[in-house]
């Protein structure tokens, strides 16, 4: 299901293939020989997404971007099912595996993987050739990557990158679930108008 969003259609190659029950919404460009498979969700609200060549995004995958964050993904990547990846930058041949998490802001190096379970917090660098063990977590510029019992060691990295700033715009001080779902609302208003392309 192809559907224009603020006025920019999909756009996909022609030795591509999108399931029939796949979304791809907005400012997309879908490479040759990529395989969108079923369930799968590819959002673009504002920024744009570019999925490279032969890529796979496995079923219900969900790839988004926003105005701030665009989602770039190199040529040869798998992103596996359940996955979820958000304005981030993917270089060549990066594997993300089943129910991984890569956040707003983030960059995987070439030939890095994610691994089930996996996170890649924002602004996030993974170097190349890097592995995010089963369930474990990256942050930080350059990466750390630690266990998930690790709670304490990793808000020390991730409190100072600032989600609710990242991806909402509201300092940590004045951020609150009232205001950021109203600014989500408002954002997500701008599907209303959406459209069969």
């Amino acid at each position: 299901m192809l559907f224009t969003h603020n006025g920019r259609e999909p756009s996909v190659d022609r030795d591509a293939w999108i399931a029939p029950n796949a979304v791809l919404c907005g400012d997309v460009t879908v490479g040759p020989g990529c395989r969108i498979l079923y369930g799968a969700q590819v959002i673009a609200e504002g920024g744009s997404i570019v999925i490279g060549q032969e890529c796979i995004v496995m079923e219900n995958a969900v790839l988004r971007s926003s105005a701030k964050h665009p989602l770039r993904i190199g040529r040869n990547c798998l992103i596996g099912p359940n996955a979820h990846v958000v304005g981030s930058t993917i270089e060549d041949e990066v594997f993300i595996a089943t129910g991984a998490a890569v956040f707003h802001a983030s960059h995987l190096g070439k030939g890095s993987e994610v691994r089930i379970h996996g996170v890649v917090h924002l602004r996030t660098h993974l170097p190349a050739g890097a592995t995010v063990p089963i369930g474990w977590v990256a942050v930080g510029n350059p990466a750390q990557i630690i266990a998930p019992d690790q709670h304490e060691r990793i808000w020390a990295l991730q409190k100072p990158l600032n989600f609710p700033l990242t991806v909402y715009g509201f300092e940590r001080e004045e951020a609150s679930m009232v205001k950021m779902t109203q600014r989500l609302s408002e954002t997500l208003a701008s599907h209303i108008s959406d459209e069969s392309a």
